[in-house]
């Protein structure tokens, strides 16, 4: 599984006076996407926390091709294109209703050591699930 995908409905409160989604809330449903990606590993960001990682994203680049609007059910694809280091990047490609592309992204995400605040490599433990992937597929 490199590959999961997320439906969510567009809130009138995520849009502007026009009903079109605000660009900045599209990082929120990039956000739902990578984690429930990580949760059908047995993974959560607060486990992560909890367990001694922070994942803060260094990098967000957006491409906006349509759209998206209030009451729309978006899906969200998001795509792990090979196996982290000390950084993780995830890809997202966002549909409307009508299958349409509207938006693709990508994020990238450093492993930092929740005491001493510095860059570490993936725990091993995300590493041995991650490598059962077929990434070349």
């Amino acid at each position: 599984m490199k590959k999961d995908f997320l439906q969510v409905r567009v809130r009138y409160g995520e849009t502007d006076q026009m009903g079109v989604v605000y660009y900045g809330n599209y990082a929120q449903y990039f956000e739902m996407g990578r984690t429930e990606w990580l949760r059908k590993f047995g993974l959560s960001y607060k486990w992560m926390e909890d367990n001694g990682i922070m994942l803060p994203v260094i990098d967000l680049n957006v491409k906006f091709k349509q759209p998206a609007l209030y009451d729309d059910l978006l899906t969200v694809v998001t795509t792990l294109q090979k196996l982290p280091t000390i950084r993780i990047t995830f890809n997202y490609e966002i549909y409307n209703e009508k299958k349409e592309l509207i938006t693709t992204a990508s994020t990238t995400l450093v492993f930092i050591d929740k005491e001493t605040k510095k860059p570490m490599m993936a725990p091993e433990y995300l590493l041995e699930k991650l490598r059962k992937i077929d990434f070349d597929s």
